[in-house]
């Protein structure tokens, strides 16, 4: 018989393989899962034969069943900056990216969700890249297990302090595996990130952000990089379906549930979104529900048509936001020299044709 992998398990799911088995007694399953659980995700034990709170003989069943098995890493880039970006190939052979950036004061993950993308985000790399499959949320934890193995990052004091999906693909359009996803992230035994270490990014899916707020319940993170739907359909095409009007009323939502700003992220294109009236609507959209905003330096990659604005253009455009009385953080690039950048993640995965399956 195949065994089965550990990381295709959500809590539950190990739960009922145990008692249905190993013969565990439901009244005494959890005490068996939390630690199975805990050594895993929280001591970074690859090897079954190693959980060695768990009584031998269920240990060699359990082996006999179960296997621990991660994708492998196919290239790992280091930038200038410190910035780690790994390309993983995933036991089907497709492939993402995922980096890891760290700073003075906190390191931040940035996984996901999605092998390519079908938004075509005109300044977006990985919008180039036809989607090619959902992650399943064992893929999307993946990431995380690499970067954790990588790094030894097995201690109290976390070196990946913060997990943000914001790589490859809308998280939204894969809500069902994203949201489990997040459940193991947030597990206390497990990964245990509290939901303000994680943010959830959205290029707009506004009629899921209702159900996130009630089910993922984390920081939100809104591509917004438009102040009116006219710009916005033009660089974002997914604003056709999805208007302005319509995210504003979903993230008032959102906020009021979650108690929490939405994160505004706002690229900066050379003469397309970066002039001082951009400015002023920016502010209009921001008095309308709780939020802040990112100001991203565009990175270039092979082939766009847009340039970044200057620095001192956006410093300009930021002030104009903060005299207003909002927050607006200028987010320096980091990894954009291994093309490990906001914007600039794609891989060569192609979707196979029914033939090739």
């Amino acid at each position: 018989m195949k065994k089965k992998n550990f990381f295709d398990f959500n809590f539950e799911n190990l739960k009922d393989f145990l008692i249905q088995e190993l013969n565990i007694d439901n009244k005494k399953v959890s005490m068996r899962t939390n630690p199975i659980w805990q050594h895993i995700y929280q001591k970074g034990v690859f090897d079954i034969k190693n959980l060695t709170t768990f009584p031998l003989g269920l240990r060699e069943k359990l082996d006999s069943l179960v296997t621990l098995q991660i994708p492998k890493i196919k290239k790992k880039q280091i930038s200038i900056d410190g910035t780690i970006k790994w390309l993983i190939k995933f036991f089907d052979d497709n492939e993402v990216e995922c980096v890891y950036i760290p700073e003075k004061n906190r390191a931040t993950l940035c996984i996901s969700s999605q092998v390519g993308c079908t938004l075509n985000c005109k300044f977006c790399h990985t919008g180039t890249q036809r989607l090619v499959k959902n992650l399943n949320f064992s893929e999307i934890i993946n990431q995380v297990m690499i970067a954790k193995k990588e790094l030894n990052d097995w201690g109290e004091q976390k070196k990946i302090s913060n997990i943000v999906l914001m790589g490859m693909g809308e998280p939204f359009y894969n809500y069902d595996n994203v949201k489990i996803a997040v459940e193991i992230l947030k597990n206390r035994v497990g990964l245990n990130y509290g939901p303000k270490k994680i943010t959830v990014s959205t290029a707009g899916i506004a009629n899921k952000i209702p159900d996130a707020a009630k089910e993922i319940g984390t920081y939100l993170a809104l591509s917004l990089h438009a102040p009116n739907d006219n710009i916005r359909e033009m660089i974002m095409p997914i604003n056709k379906k999805f208007k302005l009007k319509d995210l504003i009323a979903q993230c008032k939502f959102y906020s009021s549930v979650v108690k929490e700003k939405i994160t505004l992220e706002y690229v900066m294109l050379r003469g397309i979104n970066d002039n001082l009236e951009c400015a002023k609507q920016l502010i209009r959209l921001m008095a309308q529900f709780p939020c802040k905003v990112n100001l991203i330096e565009f990175n270039p990659w092979p082939g766009v048509q847009y340039l970044p604005t200057e620095r001192e253009d956006i410093e300009k455009f930021g002030k104009v936001i903060q005299d207003a009385g909002y927050i607006a953080t200028i987010r320096r690039s980091r990894g954009n020299d291994i093309l490990g950048a906001c914007g600039q993640l794609k891989t060569e995965s192609l979707k196979k044709k029914v033939s090739q399956l």
